[in-house]
């Protein structure tokens, strides 16, 4: 059931939503469903964010869209859901594409380079930069590396990187 009172849709609950092999999904429309097909039939309530709307109808093609992205061939190479924002519990990092010079704005040498631990390395770092810029949230409860440490709002090295 699709509800503002359920549990938070995130990335955690889509990928285990997509090991069902059906789910059947219930929008109610201006003041919900009827309380007893919610205990009848209902075995979770899912919300998709502390609003409401006048129908739950694009809440279940957000739940789709999600849940879809974890289901084999759905998404070009299966790995590539492995470095969206959430899954590690960061904020993706940055993407470039052609041309490697767009009015001034470069792609960072570094994704040039062919040295993948070099790349592997910018990519954490400037995930946990927009994490902690703009969803420090995310970080509350992480244990980070010395390394990744100096990555975050928090730090020293952060906040002079900053005011830079």
């Amino acid at each position: 059931m699709l509800s503002p009172q359920g549990r938070k849709l995130d990335f955690r609950l889509a990928e285990d939503l997509a090991q069902y092999s059906q789910i059947i999904l219930i929008c109610g429309r201006y003041e919900g469903v009827d309380e007893r097909v919610i205990q009848y039939l209902v075995t979770d309530e899912i919300s998709i964010g502390d609003y409401v709307l006048t129908g739950a109808e694009p809440a279940a093609v957000v739940i789709v869209d999600a849940v879809s992205r974890f289901i084999p061939h759905v998404v070009g190479k299966a790995e590539s859901v492995r470095h969206d924002s959430f899954y590690d519990g960061l904020l993706d990092f940055p993407h470039y594409t052609r041309p490697r010079d767009f009015k001034g704005m470069k792609v960072p040498d570094v994704l040039l380079s062919g040295d993948h631990r070099k790349i592997d390395s910018w990519r954490q770092k400037k995930s946990l930069e927009k994490t902690s810029r703009l969803r420090p949230d995310l970080l509350k409860n992480r244990k980070f590396s010395s390394e990744d440490k100096k990555y975050t709002r928090g730090s020293k090295d952060s906040k002079e990187r900053q005011e830079r």
